[in-house]
Formats: structure tokens, C-alpha cells, sequence
């Protein structure tokens, strides 16, 4: 239980690492294009990351034996679904932003 909340939360800050340099809506200065391709494999690389480990959190925090309040899991869900939603978005506009 510790470890996938320590997983999900390391994914949530990779997720917001990403999020916070993501370049959607902003247009690029002039003299600034040669480091579009770093900024790209950067994003991909985080995207891919924050997915591995939203999939290892939800592994470690859905034991077999389950809590008699799916509070807690509903809660969790919402969060690795909204992960895993805007990281597939972000490998999805990565490919068609280049």
C-alpha cells in the first residue's frame, strides 16, 4: 500500500513536471526552434514514464482482498484515469505537433 501511493504520487510529479513545459497554446519565439526537438523527446519520455508508473501504482494499490469502503478506490481511479487520459493525449499531440 505505502509503495503504490509512493509510485502514484512520483507519477503525479512527473505528470506535472510535463504539464508545466508543455508548449500547448504558446508560440514559439524566434532563434528558439533548434530545441523543439529536446523539448518533444523530453515530453514523450515523461509521458511514457508517468504511464509505467500510474500502471505499476494501480498494480500495488488493487490487492485481491478489497476494502469494504471503495471510496478510496473510486478516488485513486479518477486519478490514474486522468494520468493515463492526458498522457496518451500528449503522445497523441506530440506526434501531430511535429
Amino acid at each position: 500500500m505505502f509503495m503504490g501511493g509512493l509510485l502514484l504520487f512520483a507519477a503525479v510529479i512527473a505528470w506535472g513536471t510535463a504539464v508545466g513545459i508543455s508548449p500547448h497554446g504558446t508560440s514559439t519565439a524566434q532563434g528558439t526552434e533548434h530545441v523543439r526537438s529536446t523539448v518533444v523527446t523530453m515530453l514523450r519520455n515523461s509521458a511514457i514514464i508517468t504511464l509505467a508508473l500510474a500502471a505499476l501504482s494501480a498494480w500495488l494499490l488493487f490487492p485481491a482482498r478489497r476494502p469494504r469502503k471503495p471510496l478510496r478506490d473510486w478516488a485513486i481511479l479518477a486519478v490514474l484515469a486522468a494520468l493515463v487520459l492526458s498522457c496518451l493525449y500528449q503522445l497523441i499531440w506530440l506526434r501531430t505537433a511535429l
